[in-house]
């Protein structure tokens, strides 16, 4: 079988990675991917939104499996145009993708759902939402942009002038552009983050292990939110116990609805948890695999990640075995270009890549990498996810650490602990 892989960053290379260990994976092809998986598999010079060239690919070379990474292709309905093509396709239709693409549409049918989240309100004018703040007590709050922001639309805010600054930033400004058309306003919730990843093929639901991201840019949880600076799996924070409940109270309810709504999920479901003093409560679902929690779950990941996804599209999950897990933990750490989440400069030779790749229990994946004249450059934000495994979560640690020293480009920087919250 041959396999097409929809993206071009970390995730999508961990994808491709483990992808490519199927015993009946022939070729796996990478649309447009990066400078690691140009070793790992087969790129193809198509962007990732140009919908109709990738199904015209597929089509052309008997792929059997198209696996969408990103949010923006499916929110722009990959998925449904592969479904059009006979071609099985992982991921939901672009209609289930806006539990991603529209915070508004979440939150509703997260409160339909009876499914626990924040308090919250919806609003379409920026004067309506600085009318809102003003009337509340100085609380703090966190004001969302609606659509995809590649992560950044959200903004934690600890007063009410924070809070205004952030609603003129999303909806007078349109700093994340067309996202701000529509924004939510919520309690700001006090906890630890977890995340926890489930395939489902709209009755089915096979849970994964669970995993923490970090967004905030530096050390200690302080800076702006990024697209996660790293991530480890598994985490104390989610004992098997609050699994179940997450799967009784979260995930089969949230299955329910949309199914209810006439929106069937199919694909990943990722629900952005806060575990919070009062009980558990959902953030935001993502319609996709978390970047950078992905790369710790591929490590991870024993069985034939190609069946389980072929399973998924194909509407026969119950049917597959049940996913086997490496009981080592696995610690990504995030390398990323100086100014990074702002702006930042790209065509950067990386140096000592062969080095880090020698270290035991590693893999470095690969996010914002091209090929520039045989040499390795950095192409975006996020450059590298570098990912150990270990015995423990603190030799994890220390493996993806040993592997991110021998890694160098100017203005390169990374946070230092990750992880640190499970040794704690």
């Amino acid at each position: 079988m041959k396999v097409l892989v929809v993206g071009g960053g970390g995730r999508e290379h961990a994808l491709a990675w483990k992808l490519s260990q199927g015993a009946q994976v022939d070729r796996v092809f990478v649309a447009p991917g990066n400078a690691g998986t140009a070793s790992d598999a087969e790129n193809v010079d198509i962007a990732d939104g140009d919908i109709p060239a990738l199904v015209k690919f597929a089509q052309d070379n008997q792929i059997g499996l198209a696996v969408v990474g990103p949010e923006a292709p499916l929110a722009a309905g990959a998925v449904d145009a592969f479904a059009a093509a006979k071609i099985p396709a992982f991921g939901p239709s672009r209609q289930a993708a806006e539990l991603e693409a529209s915070k508004v549409f979440c939150k509703n049918l997260l409160r339909h759902a009876d499914v626990p989240t924040a308090d919250f309100r919806t609003f379409t004018s920026a004067s309506a939402a600085e009318k809102y703040v003003q009337s509340r007590d100085d609380l703090p709050v966190v004001v969302k942009a609606d659509g995809l922001a590649a992560g950044k639309g959200v903004i934690v805010c600890s007063n009410r002038d924070e809070a205004l600054e952030a609603v003129r930033r999303i909806a007078v400004d349109r700093e994340f552009a067309d996202a701000g058309t529509q924004l939510v306003i919520e309690e700001r919730l006090i906890g630890q983050e977890a995340s926890v990843l489930a395939l489902t093929d709209g009755r089915a639901i096979v849970t994964l292990p669970a995993a923490q991201d970090h967004k905030p840019a530096y050390d200690g949880d302080r800076g702006p939110n990024t697209g996660g600076m790293g991530a480890y799996s598994p985490t104390p924070l989610v004992s098997d116990e609050l699994i179940r409940t997450i799967e009784e109270r979260v995930l089969v309810p949230t299955v329910h609805q949309m199914k209810r709504s006439r929106r069937p999920f199919r694909g990943v479901l990722y629900a952005g948890l806060m575990i919070t003093n009062s009980g558990l409560k959902v953030l935001e679902y993502n319609v996709r695999f978390g970047d950078p929690e992905c790369q710790p779950l591929m490590m991870r990941l024993n069985s034939n990640l190609a069946e389980l996804l072929l399973a998924c599209a194909e509407g026969r999950l119950e049917d597959a075995p049940p996913p086997q897990w490496d009981p080592r933990p696995a610690v990504c750490v995030v390398m990323a270009s100086e100014g990074y989440p702002g702006s930042y400069p790209k065509g950067l030779p990386i140096r000592g890549l062969d080095d880090a790749a020698a270290v035991p229990d590693v893999k470095v994946f690969h996010a914002g990498t091209a090929l520039k004249d045989g040499q390795v450059v950095t192409n975006g934000g996020r450059v590298l996810g570098v990912t150990g495994l270990g015995d423990s979560i603190a030799k994890a640690k220390l493996a993806a650490y040993s592997a991110v020293k021998c890694i160098r480009w100017e203005g390169a920087w990374c946070r230092k602990d990750i992880a640190d919250k499970a040794l704690a």
